[in-house]
């Protein structure tokens, strides 16, 4: 006889301990190998928003929550700190932020969280691209055609300008985008930057980590954030006429 909803209370009541494992358990047993710009590979795995937030939600509720393995107390205290700062102020921290106030520097990051900012260290904390990015997930999905710099060019991009079709860009996009973000001129570095992300995208059909985007252009995360204040994913890739999915 199936226990009634109360009786499942009850149950979870006396529950004072979550330990689990990370693969078979927050992962659903899918490995990508995923292309680096330098020709190997890295293995990534797949993660479910929601394990991240129900961890959250068993710590907040006073659970003891352990992992048998894989994530240390570096990862935790990063994690942390990117969700407690989303609950705050209803989006993910830029990575320059993230890694400041945690003291890390790029190789560091990219240890602890090899998969990439967004894909790994954000996607564990709870956080998609659409909550912690777009704040409204029907954003993202919700375009319209909007006419741009000269000769009647117009580009189909989303509420947050973000092209949603990354073969409309050409170097206009990417001016009228920085004129908007009130960036200075653009300068051989970021076309630099901007020509490796296109680039990498076109041959992997997947947008590049900020690890693999500093790493191929010789830049410190602090190199990054002067030349894309406003983030790598709300910067860099917009300007690129990509975006995360």
């Amino acid at each position: 006889m199936p226990l009634t909803r109360q009786q499942v209370r009850q149950r979870a009541r006396k529950i004072k301990l979550l330990l689990l494992d990370v693969d078979g358990v927050m992962t659903d047993g899918r490995i990508y190998y995923v292309p680096r710009p330098d020709g190997g590979m890295f293995e990534t795995k797949t993660f479910h928003s929601r394990d991240g937030i129900g961890i959250r939600y068993a710590h907040d509720a006073g659970l003891k929550v352990g992992i048998i393995s894989g994530l240390s107390e570096d990862h935790w205290r990063v994690i942390h700190f990117i969700r407690d700062q989303y609950l705050k102020t209803g989006k993910c921290p830029l990575v320059y932020e993230t890694a400041r106030i945690n003291r890390l520097h790029l190789q560091e990051l990219k240890k602890l969280f090899p998969a990439g900012y967004l894909r790994g260290a954000c996607k564990l904390a709870g956080i998609t691209y659409k909550e912690g990015y777009l704040e409204q997930s029907w954003v993202e999905d919700f375009a319209e055609q909007v006419a741009t710099a000269a000769e009647g060019k117009t580009y189909e991009v989303n509420l947050r300008g973000f092209l949603v079709n990354p073969s409309q860009w050409d170097k206009r996009y990417a001016l009228y985008r920085a004129w908007e973000m009130k960036m200075p001129k653009l300068t051989d570095q970021h076309w630099k930057v901007l020509e490796f992300l296109r680039e990498s995208f076109a041959k992997n059909n997947i947008v590049p980590t900020v690890y693999e985007t500093c790493e191929a252009n010789h830049l410190e995360l602090e190199d990054l954030q002067r030349l894309f204040p406003d983030g790598y994913h709300r910067g860099a890739i917009k300007l690129a006429g990509l975006r995360v999915r």
